[in-house]
């Protein structure tokens, strides 16, 4: 009877040693992940560019941009650590003649919204082009698009001897004395796009055009 008895007992004692186990186990588990999780988490904010004052922090896409306040193009800055699918800039360079201050509208962008205006040039200007050639900024060629497809009034210009071309398509002047106004689009760092809206004077610099906006657009995190 006795033995019958220790035997009955010593059951729920192995299991209940084995069932304390088991938590001990899923305990260190779960201690291991939420360590492994907080060392990311640290990993990732200590990667993550400091907005510096005076700086608005916005998200586009998975990317951290920090834009300087002032380089918004409306009066509506947004709020710092917001989502966005878009931020629309204004910046003015000396991109003009003579190196005259010129305004340059600077969209950022998804690079999913856009496609580039070198790519742009293969697969759809390319097709609408008239048979004239046009003279202008040097080392740039001109072409005329087709009235016939909706492009009345606007001219591709783009450099014929680059793999990934400077390319930008520009509308004639609205009125007498004032100057046509070009649209440019071009891939910038991972997932994100930039469109750029500038006065046609500024394509007798597009060799510098490049070379003044990437550093500003470093900076804010774009490259």
């Amino acid at each position: 009877m006795d033995t019958s008895a220790g035997a009955v007992v010593g059951k729920p004692a192995g299991h209940s040693i084995g069932f304390n186990l088991a938590l001990i186990a899923v305990g260190v588990a779960i201690a291991g992940l939420a360590l492994a999780y907080g060392i990311d988490a640290m990993g990732r904010s200590a990667h993550a560019p400091t907005p510096l004052p005076g700086t608005v922090s916005q998200m586009l896409g998975s990317t951290q941009l920090n834009v300087p306040a002032a380089w918004f193009a409306t009066p509506e800055v947004p709020s710092s650590g917001g989502f966005a699918k878009q931020l629309d800039l204004a910046l003015n360079l000396p991109l003009g003649p003579g190196g005259a201050l010129r305004k340059v509208d600077l969209t950022l962008t998804q690079r999913s919204r856009v496609r580039p205006s070198a790519m742009l040039l293969d697969g759809v200007y390319l097709h609408q082009f008239m048979p004239q050639q046009l003279s202008g900024p040097v080392g740039l060629v001109g072409k005329p698009l087709s009235a016939a497809d909706g492009y009345a009034g606007e001219t591709v210009w783009y450099d014929p001897l680059a793999s990934s071309p400077f390319v930008a398509k520009c509308d004639a002047p609205v009125t007498g004395g004032q100057p046509g106004q070009c649209l440019r689009s071009v891939y910038l760092g991972p997932g994100i796009a930039a469109i750029y809206s500038f006065p046609d004077d500024v394509l007798d610099n597009w060799r510098r055009f490049d070379a003044e906006m990437h550093p500003l657009l470093t900076e804010i995190g774009a490259l």
